[in-house]
């Protein structure tokens, strides 16, 4: 018997089948079970571990479904890339073609026939929570797939034609940092006051 599954992205909800067989968090050791046979208080937690979860249950049960099915172990850039790309059928950021008269327009006055996309900023989220999951989940950082280089340069590519194509530009915030004081007006101590003498 199947069940029927979603996950979230691009605040669209994006439908998945899934077998009778139970699911691990645990991708990297089948073995493990992700619940806790401890009688401790459960916790709730934040909105963006739960996002993380249930993104991670989502690449897993991608890599199941893939055929043939994959080991998270043998997974690569590749892999991740292929996972973003199939992502892209549930978005819903209007992309510009080159060939659309509203290419470079961040508020097009008219429909047009132009493809929805996963936004880059959703992709980006995305891929920041999977690569934190694999490695909370025993993954070793230096052969993350989510880290690949592959990846990272695909997000930027994402970026840059969304921005071209949208009108809009990705420029990254600055951060601001803290005022610092010259090293002579540092908070030191003032200096003791000599002795009053009566």
């Amino acid at each position: 018997m199947e069940k029927f599954h979603s996950f979230t992205i691009d605040h669209h909800v994006v439908p998945q089948v899934q077998d009778d067989s139970s699911i691990t968090t645990n991708l990297l050791s089948p073995t493990t079970s992700s619940s806790s046979s401890n009688s401790s208080p459960t916790t709730t937690l934040s909105r963006y571990e739960n996002q993380k979860r249930r993104d991670w249950n989502t690449f897993g049960q991608y890599l199941r479904n893939h055929r043939p099915p994959l080991n998270l172990s043998l997974c690569s850039g590749a892999h991740v890339l292929e996972f973003l790309k199939y992502l892209d059928q549930f978005g819903k950021t209007k992309v510009h073609t080159q060939l659309c008269p509203f290419f470079g327009h961040p508020n097009p006055p008219a429909p047009c026939p132009c493809p929805l996309r996963q936004a880059w900023g959703s992709l980006d989220a995305l891929v920041g929570r999977l690569r934190a999951a694999f490695e909370e989940n025993g993954g070793n950082p230096e052969t993350n797939p989510f880290g690949a280089r592959a990846v990272r340069l695909y997000l930027r590519d994402v970026r840059d034609s969304q921005a071209k194509a949208r009108g809009i530009s990705y420029e990254k915030k600055k951060r601001k940092r803290p005022l610092q004081l010259p090293p002579s007006q540092t908070s030191s101590p003032p200096p003791p006051l000599p002795p009053h003498i009566s």
